[in-house]
Order: structure tokens, then sequence, then C-alpha cells
């Protein structure tokens, strides 16, 4: 078949792609020659992945980017034009790995041709002790842009499930008149119609709490800023400041490596949480629960999230009796070993099975996830574990 009113031949396009995979040189195998944008994107794409662990005999395909910024912003641009964001956001990862741009980072020039992601975040969390005092505002800035978006995205259903959990562990059996959930009362008592009266008679009756009127719950974030969580800490964070903005959740947000940050105070912003926060350095859960374990004042009504990979570096058994106690006095233990989309994480599984043997199953949560984790938990009923892959 041949191209006919701009319809592609299938064989001829399975070439096509081929050779983009490939690359140029001899070994493509596909003889299908590239130009004008299929040209330009293979260029883009050779910058970054040219590398290879045979030469080429054609010619050297590891020359592209290097470290110029001049030329690191040129492919930037290029690459947003041919790719679409989300190709874009995983290939600016792979250079930062692969070529180590991560310095070029640190020029406020730079940062402004980025796609922003989470991704793009923790890396520069992770360079904020680095960071020139010019290029600061630049990075809050692509930091809060990138924020903004969570936000917009996840609040929504946080405070809809939330506050849905509230209510239905606020609800009490004798209620005032002011307070009945007359919806709920009637389809409780259905069974107790009159049908010559046309009328239903509550024997029992079913009334919101007063929620409104004072704290009744509180969720204490506890999250690991060692390097290998920075998603998480950036979601956590996000996540930190929607249930800090319900009247009926006390919030608070603790972070640790070997020592341990209270970030409560920053919780009206996110960003300032974010550069509040260290990323990477070494892991002691066990003093991150002894301080939060410290400022627990009414177990029963309490949830503990920790957020960690448990690769401990503190005192393993310390770590596991103060669980224990935490849930012997009544708090809700939640163990999330990534709050990402990143899928599963290494995490150390000797400790996640010492959790569970708790009753305090450890297991990865996505951003999408973690809104009916927190209603599970805040309601007391099992909680929605993925299926372990």
């Amino acid at each position: 078949m041949t191209e006919k009113q701009g319809v592609t031949d299938p064989a001829s396009e399975r070439l096509r792609r081929w050779r983009l995979v490939l690359g140029e040189g001899r070994a493509d195998g596909t003889g299908h020659a590239l130009s004008g944008r299929d040209a330009a994107m293979d260029g883009a794409l050779t910058a970054l992945y040219g590398k290879g662990d045979r030469p080429q005999p054609d010619r050297d395909r590891a020359a592209g980017l290097g470290a110029s910024a001049p030329s690191v912003a040129r492919w930037l641009g290029d690459i947003r034009t041919y790719f679409p964001s989300s190709v874009v956001q995983v290939m600016q990862r792979d250079a930062i790995d692969r070529l180590g741009l991560a310095s070029l980072l640190l020029e406020p020039e730079m940062l402004e041709a980025v796609e922003a992601d989470v991704h793009l975040v923790g890396t520069l969390l992770s360079l904020n002790q680095a960071m020139p005092e010019t290029t600061k505002e630049t990075a809050r800035a692509v930091v809060r842009k990138v924020v903004e978006d969570l936000e917009k995205r996840l609040a929504p259903r946080t405070r809809a499930a939330l506050t849905g959990a509230l209510d239905r562990s606020a609800r009490v059996s004798r209620p005032r008149h002011q307070d009945i959930d007359w919806n709920r009362t009637v389809a409780a008592n259905l069974k107790h119609y009159l049908p010559e009266y046309r009328t239903v008679v509550p024997e029992r009756l079913i009334g919101y709490g007063r929620a409104s009127r004072s704290v009744r719950k509180e969720v204490v974030l506890c999250v690991d800023q060692s390097g290998s969580m920075a998603s998480s800490v950036v979601y956590a964070s996000v996540f930190g400041a929607v249930l800090a903005s319900m009247r009926s959740v006390d919030t608070r947000l603790v972070v640790f490596d070997t020592a341990v940050a209270d970030l409560t105070d920053r919780l009206d912003d996110p960003v300032d949480v974010l550069f509040g926060t260290r990323l990477g350095g070494g892991t002691d859960i066990n003093r991150a629960l002894a301080y939060c374990q410290s400022r627990i004042t009414r177990p029963a009504e309490t949830v503990v999230v920790l957020i960690s990979d448990l690769y401990e570096g503190g005192i393993r058994d310390e770590m596991l009796k103060r669980v224990a106690a935490m849930q012997a006095s009544g708090v809700r233990f939640v163990t999330l070993l990534a709050l990402s989309d990143e899928g599963a994480p290494a995490y150390d599984r000797e400790h996640a099975a010492a959790l569970a043997a708790l009753g305090a199953p450890a297991f990865a949560c996505t951003p999408e996830l973690f809104p009916e984790v927190m209603a599970a938990a805040i309601e007391r009923r099992p909680l929605p574990i993925p299926d372990a892959e």
C-alpha cells in the first residue's frame, strides 16, 4: 500500500517508529530515512539517549547536551515542541539522572525553561541548601505552580471524603431535634411505615454530631524526608495543607531524617513547608514517632500516618514497641510506604512484616487513594489496601 489522501501505509509507519526508537546508524536495520519534524524529534532523543554501550559507526550520538546551559535550554524548548507534557517530564527526569544536569537547575533562566512536575520539585528541594539567592525566588515560583495544580486536583475529593467520614463518625443515637439526620432516619425506619396514616414512625433517630463547634479528630502526618521519599514529601505537604484547612481536623505535620522537624505552623502554605524540609540524610523513625507520641492528647480520636520506606537507622525494637503502645492507647496507626504515583517502592520488608503483625499493615498509596484511606482510618473501618502486585 502507498499513502493516499493522507492515509499512511501501516508498514511504513511501523518502520518510522522503529527508526525513532533505534536511532541513527547502521545498527537500526530499518532503512527508513527521517526528515523534517521526525528528524528534529530524532535529534532531541539522540541528545539524551544517544550514548550507548557501543560506539556508533556513523557519528558520535553522545555529543548532545553536555553541560552547556544554552544547549540544554534549546533542547528543553525542542522537546516541549515535539512531545506531550507527560513525555517531556520523563525526558527531563532522565536528563537530570543520566547527564548530571541538576547543577544547571541552579540558574534562574534554566528553571524558567523546564516543565514543572512533582519530580522536578523533589530535585529542587534536594538542591535547596546549595541554591543561590538569585535562583530561590524562581525556584519558589516553580514549586508554587506545581503545588497549586496538585491542590486543585486533590483538595475537593479529599474534603468531600473526610467530611463524609467525620459526619458518619459523629452521628449519635439520641440527637436533639436540630441535629437529626432526617434522610438516614427515614431510611432506617421504613419498616415502621403505617399505610393507614401514610407516615413512618421514627422509632430510631439518627443524628449528626456537632463537628463544626469543636475539633474532634487529630491527624498526625509523620513523613520520612530521606532522598528516596521526595515525591511523598511533596504530596504529604499538599495533603497536610488541605487537612489543616478543615475545622473538624487538627492536623500536625512532622518531617524527619535523623532529626525531627515540626512544620505544623507552616501548613497554611505548603510551599513554605516544602522549603522547610531537608531531603537526604539518614533515617530515625523511632525518634520521629517518639516526638509524635508526645504530642498526642486524645488517643482515641487520633490517626497517625507514618509515610516511610521503613529503612530504619534508629532502634528497630523501640520503634515497634512505640507503634504497639500507640495502638493500645486507641490511636489508629497507618503506614504508607510511599505517597506517590510511582507504584510499589523499595522498602524494608522485615519492618513492614513486623508492623503488619501488630495490625498496622504497610502499603504504597497513590494520591488518588489517600482520601479514601484517611476516611476509613477516621471511621475505624478496614483500610482500602491495594492488591499487591
